[in-house]
């Protein structure tokens, strides 16, 4: 059901905790499942140097929330603004129909994480990616989130 990547997640998470004084914090939560995610990230010079987690869910929740990290380390605002819930989930090897949410909790809280750094460092709420439409406060990808979130309540 699960592949080993997710299992690995789960059982051996990566940054978990805080940041003390972090540059970004963003916090989403599914009442739906009851899956919460807080994200810290550190970040200098456009850089994110550290990124921590802390999630309240199911080994998936987790999974996801320990793989984001991991994606985030290392990249400028821009690339982390392009890390999309179907990142997360190819990194992980993949994730089960119902538990796809977790990845869209995951892609929330980096995209939470980086308006909150942006909004403390007065950087314009409108600078997204060359290509993002703007239509969702990110990258456009949500369309397809959507398409997940409604397959999954039929």
């Amino acid at each position: 059901m699960y592949s080993e990547k997710v299992m690995d997640h789960f059982s051996n998470p990566r940054n978990v905790g805080e940041i003390e004084n972090a540059d970004g914090v963003g916090q989403v939560g599914n009442a739906k499942c009851g899956d919460i995610m807080k994200m810290y990230l550190k970040i200098e010079d456009g850089i994110i140097k550290d990124a921590k987690f802390k999630t309240f869910g199911c080994g998936a929740a987790v999974a996801t929330s320990s793989m984001a990290t991991e994606l985030l380390i290392g990249k400028t605002i821009k690339e982390a603004e392009m890390i999309s819930n179907k990142a997360v989930m190819e990194a992980l090897d993949g994730l089960p129909p119902v538990k796809v949410h977790c990845s869209v909790l995951a892609e929330e809280a980096i995209a939470a994480a980086l308006q909150d750094y942006k909004s403390k460092h007065g950087l314009a709420e409108d600078d997204y990616y060359e290509g993002c439409s703007g239509c969702c406060g990110g990258c456009g990808s949500h369309d397809l989130r959507r398409e997940h979130l409604h397959d999954e309540e039929e």
